[in-house]
């Protein structure tokens, strides 16, 4: 079982990743909103507001989306989410990292 967990910049295309995932058969996902670091210092301490623009973080929030899923669905997963959003190599569009997961306690099974 991995985690797939996508920081999605183009808030915009949310309802078009969820749609994605649900093609590929995530059986759920969990959406939080979140800020980057570079918008966080550029806020509190404007020393660090070029850094925002470094980083290419100019927009205020994104969302992190994340799901369970069997270790095969992996890759077709992170390709569909890249064609969805144009290419993850863009700036400003967002990023995927997957961890193992051991053990999940309180989800229903798949029947």
């Amino acid at each position: 079982m991995k985690a797939l967990f996508l920081v999605l910049n183009k808030t915009e295309k949310l309802d078009e990743v969820l749609k994605t995932f649900l093609d590929c058969g995530v059986q759920g996902a969990t959406i939080l909103n979140s800020t980057g670091m570079g918008k966080m210092l550029a806020d509190e301490i404007p020393l660090f507001a070029s850094l925002g623009f470094a980083l290419h973080e100019s927009r205020p929030y994104s969302y992190t989306i994340f799901a369970a899923m069997d270790e095969e669905m992996v890759d077709s997963v992170i390709e569909a989410i890249d064609e969805c959003l144009g290419g993850l190599e863009k700036p400003d569009t967002g990023f995927v990292m997957v961890v193992p997961v051991d053990r999940i306690v309180g989800l229903p099974r798949k029947k």
